[in-house]
């Protein structure tokens, strides 16, 4: 499979089978994604991989409630992913990275060096965001399943949970495994997307 057909056929998987996944496959799949796009070639991203339901099980009691979970109607399909790879990110080490000289002069006028606020756009969730997609897309590639669930809540809880140190936060989870039938529709594919032209602008808007 090539990349523009994985682009085509990646979509967002919520019922796992408990199959395991091959741990040469997860492997391949995780380094890749350490090879995505990284500003300053900082690489302060990085991945919290949880394996099997005792591990799995970690990352469910801190990231959701019991409330959500009982009233969810996708929670069984979503429990049975055998892998989670929790995306984190350190804002210290960008702004460490582009205070350095080979850095400073272009980043200092806005103070990018100085400070985690002083970014209009921070690089790291950026970052992040290309592992992630690198992620999924790979997992498409070999015949996997996987979902991308946000930072809702508890992301103190989450981080301590799974000992990433100080100063790093939660981008978010992948969850990876083979699918298992029929999978919840999301009332989001009922949308509309917009047409092209609303989106794709060549030359100016």
């Amino acid at each position: 499979m090539n990349v523009h057909e994985a682009v085509r056929a990646r979509r967002m998987v919520r019922n796992f089978s408990e199959r395991p996944v091959p741990p040469e496959i997860l492997e391949r799949l995780l380094r890749d994604a350490l090879r995505s796009p990284t500003a300053g070639n900082t690489g302060a991203t990085a991945w919290v991989v949880l394996r099997g339901t005792d591990e799995t099980a970690r990352y469910w009691s801190t990231a959701t409630s019991e409330s959500w979970r009982s009233g969810s109607r996708r929670w069984p399909g979503l429990s049975r992913a055998p892998v989670i790879a929790v995306a984190v990110l350190s804002p210290e080490a960008y702004v460490s990275r582009y205070g350095e000289p080979d850095k400073a002069t272009s980043a200092s006028d806005v103070g990018l060096g100085t400070s985690a606020a002083a970014w209009p756009v921070p690089y790291w969730f950026g970052d992040a965001a290309f592992g992630v997609m690198t992620l999924l897309l790979g997992a498409t590639s070999e015949g996997l399943a996987a979902c991308f669930l946000g930072n809702f809540r508890s992301e103190g809880t989450v981080l301590a949970e799974l000992g990433v140190p100080t100063g790093w936060r939660l981008f978010g989870a992948v969850l990876l495994g083979y699918p298992a039938g029929d999978d919840p529709r999301s009332a989001s594919l009922d949308r509309p997307r917009p047409p092209v032209g609303t989106r794709l602008h060549y030359g100016r808007w």
